[in-house]
């Protein structure tokens, strides 16, 4: 369908891909053969950091005495609500054992990673919810051994990311950012278990770790910059709209946003109240929010609520947020996104803070193929099957037959001499 634009996106300068694949490369090699050493030296060159990178627990439990009782509530309340959702996911997924035929038996069983490795950005920021939604979450599935790092900053790791880590129940902490703390949980540097899965968003050279380890080693996603859509239609409030575009552009200059409405003079609005929010937010978000919202930032025009969705599926957001009528509808309807906001009386803040389903999730189209960070992650779902005599027979005879078929004799001789009189015919040697 054409797409009808009220506000185009220029893009940003292009920015060399390669450039970030090399540079973790070369770091990746050199931690594996220097470990410890090379990943103190690109702590030191590029965190400015000397101190020894674990964190004691006595520091994990009294970080809550740097916080504001407020805070300390706030966090609590997130976390029993990213705990509470996580369980549920838990346990929707099951275990079972089924008789396919007589004597033929399968089944299914649920095995936790034995660690995994959550990454706690820093930067302009405090992400409380990272620490909150990776460890929280690894916790629910079951996995005995959860670890983090998280970028140590000027003056140590932010108190409350250190107090979430410890509420949500982290094992061990490394003061450690970049790549050098990936691959810290990777190799299983400083004494820490090697992680079978690395779990968290980060800036592109974490992204970019993560790529270049997954192998023997899980990723939840390899995640860009968020991004978000909203559908409305004119029922929806013009400020809320551009409010909720903005605080998603705050993420950051490369962080794209997308309104897709019905209503010409609600999209019309909305590009006149955008700029003014923007220009009410304090620096460095002003510089973030605007940047973004200039270079990425699109306004389309639809003929109805089925060209809507349809326009949503296309580009398969991180997040999407319907503020139209009939949200049963659009629940039923919409096929590609990474988490679904339905209703103005929610938000994708909600989500990135507090509300309880993960926002680990996937960017830049991936929603057309997956969904977010979750249980499942960090459960191994593997089967197991036993044959009893009577089942012999029927299940010797087909997989000796297909195994001819495909010219593997081997395998048709290992199925035969589990009952001989399943022989149809065998090939001379």
């Amino acid at each position: 369908m054409p797409r009808r634009f009220l506000k185009t996106a220029p893009g940003l300068p292009p920015q060399s891909a390669a450039d970030v694949a090399d540079t973790v490369r070369i770091m990746l090699a050199r931690l594996r053969a220097g470990r410890e050493e090379a990943a103190l030296d690109y702590a030191r060159r590029l965190d400015g950091c000397d101190a020894a990178p674990e964190l004691p627990q006595e520091a994990l439990a009294s970080a809550y005495r740097h916080l504001p009782v407020t805070l300390i509530e706030d966090i609590a309340y997130a976390h029993a609500n990213i705990r509470a959702f996580a369980e549920a996911q838990r346990g929707s997924v099951t275990e079972f054992e089924t008789e396919l035929r007589p004597g033929l038996f399968a089944g299914q069983k649920l095995i936790p990673l034995g660690c995994a490795g959550c990454y706690v950005p820093g930067g302009r920021y405090a992400h409380i919810a990272s620490a909150l939604m990776t460890v929280t979450t690894a916790r629910a599935a079951g996995v005995p051994q959860v670890v983090a790092v998280t970028p140590p900053g000027r003056t140590g790791p932010h108190p409350a990311i250190l107090h979430a880590l410890h509420v949500a129940g982290v094992d061990r902490v490394l003061a450690m950012g970049g790549v050098q703390g990936v691959a810290a949980m990777a190799l299983g540097l400083f004494g820490l278990p090697e992680a079978d899965l690395l779990a968290g968003p980060g800036n592109a050279f974490v992204a970019e770790a993560k790529r270049q380890l997954f192998g023997p080693i899980g990723i939840d996603m390899v995640a860009g910059p968020t991004d978000s859509m909203i559908l409305a239609d004119a029922s929806a409030s013009p400020h809320r709209v551009a409010l909720d575009l903005v605080s998603q552009a705050e993420h950051g200059a490369t962080s794209p946003v997308w309104l897709v409405t019905t209503h010409r003079p609600l999209a019309e609005a909305v590009l006149r109240e955008v700029p003014r929010l923007i220009a009410a937010l304090p620096e460095p978000n002003r510089a973030a929010a605007g940047t973004a919202w200039d270079a990425l930032g699109e306004v389309l025009l639809a003929e109805n609520r089925e060209e809507m969705a349809a326009q949503a599926d296309s580009y398969a957001p991180e997040h999407l947020h319907v503020m139209a009528a009939d949200l049963g509808w659009w629940r039923d309807r919409l096929r590609a996104y990474g988490s679904l906001f339905l209703g103005a009386g929610t938000t994708v803040a909600f989500g990135d803070k507090a509300a309880g389903p993960n926002h680990v999730l996937p960017t830049g189209g991936a929603a057309r193929y997956t969904g977010g960070l979750s249980v499942h992650k960090f459960l191994k779902c593997v089967t197991w099957q036993r044959a009893e005599p009577q089942a012999l027979p029927d299940l010797a005879r087909a997989s000796a037959g297909i195994s001819r078929a495909e010219g593997m004799e081997g395998h048709a001789l290992a199925c035969e001499a589990r009952h001989p009189r399943a022989t149809r015919h065998r090939v001379q040697a």
